[in-house]
């Protein structure tokens, strides 16, 4: 048998055999035959564009009728497979097939986002269609300067990407690496925009999220605008952002939605917390174990008072309820959402009582834990957070041998990592390196309007002036 035979109905059969969702319609008086997947397809435009015209013709007026549109002649026969699974209907008439565009499978409705929830701002989030998530965007950005190129991914099943960018503003150089690495993939299948992420890291080991993913269309507006691209996936409700910086994964839309002087202030609260929740508990380690003398005197003695009954060093201590925590947070995030909140509160709060009572932890140590997991919700990714999880259990095992030292050689090696890594080849801490402090009013302030005249510098654009207000 050749690699691709002449299309006919007894291969394509052959094809999707032991497939019974395949719908197989004939019409004998016309000598033609249906191929489609009912599940696929619009069942409007099915009456609308076949089965109509189909019972208003004579067996001879089938050819005129099968040469208009919408009919497409088709003389491949991988062609014809891959038409009908992604959604048309291949008309089989003598030694001819013509393939009808019909996709219309049902889809979510657009919702709000249940992970970027924002108090002020717009609420419609992606959905897994990928032309519903086009069409948000296109709501969003009208110009004909956003450009749009289709490529596929998988060798099993070939999922549709979409790349984005904006002529005239984007640097052509990030569009064509992230084609290239696109285009690089062998893979069977990749089923989410967030397993394609793996894909095409720069460093896949690290394990800092080197793109942005979300699920707000006003967020992939306001990168694309800033010279940014974007990855969009069928069938996955997260659209990638690129390049990326660390401290976008700091940014929320409530930023920019409110008074600037409200916005710095959240701002600066995030990093606060980014601080808090990946030091606090290896702190309380650190002192409790080695530095007993940076204990102020009235709290040491509440402190030993509170030790006095624990059998563990402060690092078993300090472990056993950080995994404590992090299974609550996961056995919350599993159950059904109203079971789940109440695990996660009535879950906290009896096994931290109970396990000062048992002796097991002291009870300033269930403070450390409690404020590290409240701070790392502050941080609006939950990608970024997951990763700042894991960044905390590093330091409070170092902590635990080394104390302050050992505090300082993971707080180094940390941000040597960090300096390590790029985004589509671009610095991941820019704008602290290379130093670009006119990004600083954007970064780690949210600055008014009129001082946020320029694109990022991580863009590269060579359109930089986006802003020419002067208040």
């Amino acid at each position: 048998m050749k690699e691709n035979p002449a299309p006919s109905l007894e291969y394509i059969l052959h094809e999707f055999d032991q497939c019974v969702d395949l719908i197989h319609r004939k019409f004998p008086l016309l000598a033609a035959d249906i191929l489609y997947f009912d599940h696929l397809i619009d069942k409007n435009e099915l009456e609308r564009e076949i089965l109509q015209p189909f019972a208003n013709v004579q067996a001879d007026e089938m050819g005129p009728l099968l040469s208009e549109s919408p009919f497409n002649a088709s003389f491949n026969s991988k062609e014809i497979v891959l038409g009908i699974l992604k959604g048309d209907a291949a008309i089989f008439h003598d030694s001819s097939v013509y393939l009808v565009a019909l996709y219309g499978p049902s889809n979510r409705s657009i919702e709000q986002s249940e992970t970027e929830t924002v108090i002020i701002g717009p609420h419609d989030a992606f959905t897994e269609s990928a032309f519903t998530n086009l069409s948000l965007i296109r709501r969003k950005l009208r110009s004909s300067h956003l450009k749009v190129i289709q490529l596929s991914v998988g060798e099993v099943m070939k999922s549709d990407v979409f790349v984005l960018f904006i002529e005239g503003i984007v640097n052509m150089e990030y569009v064509n690496e992230m084609i290239k690495r696109i285009r690089d993939i062998e893979v069977d299948i990749i089923s989410d925009s967030n397993m394609l992420v793996q894909h095409i890291d720069d460093y896949p080991n690290t394990i800092f999220p080197l793109f942005l993913t979300t699920e707000r269309p006003d967020v992939i507006v306001s990168k694309l605008s800033g010279g940014r691209l974007a990855v969009i996936m069928d069938e996955s409700p997260s659209v990638i952002s690129g390049p990326t910086s660390l401290f976008e994964f700091f940014m929320s839309p409530d930023d920019y939605y409110q008074r600037w002087v409200i916005g710095t202030a959240t701002r600066i609260l995030r990093y606060i917390a980014f601080v808090i929740t990946i030091t606090f508990t290896a702190i309380y380690v650190s002192i409790t174990t080695y530095h007993y003398e940076m204990i102020p005197e009235n709290l040491l003695y509440t402190l030993i008072e509170s030790r006095s009954r624990v059998p563990f060093p402060p690092v078993f201590e300090a472990l056993l309820m950080e995994i404590t925590i992090e299974l609550l947070r996961e056995a919350g995030a599993r159950l059904p959402s109203k079971i789940g909140q109440t695990i996660g509160i009535v879950g906290g709060i009896v096994i931290g009582q109970a396990a000062v009572q048992a002796g097991l932890t002291s009870n300033i140590l269930i403070i450390a834990v409690a404020l590290s997991a409240i701070a790392s919700f502050v941080i609006p990714s939950y990608v970024m957070s997951a990763s700042i999880r894991f960044v905390r259990f590093f330091l409070i095992i170092l902590a635990g041998i080394w104390g302050n030292f050992g505090l300082m050689i993971g707080i180094s090696v940390i941000v040597i990592h960090l300096s390590k890594l790029t985004s589509l080849g671009s610095s991941y801490i820019t704008p602290i390196a290379p130093l670009e402090v006119n990004d600083w009013r954007d970064i780690f302030i949210r600055g008014p309007f009129w001082m946020l005249k320029d694109r990022p510098s991580q863009s590269r654009t060579r359109n930089k002036v986006r802003n020419k207000m002067k208040r």
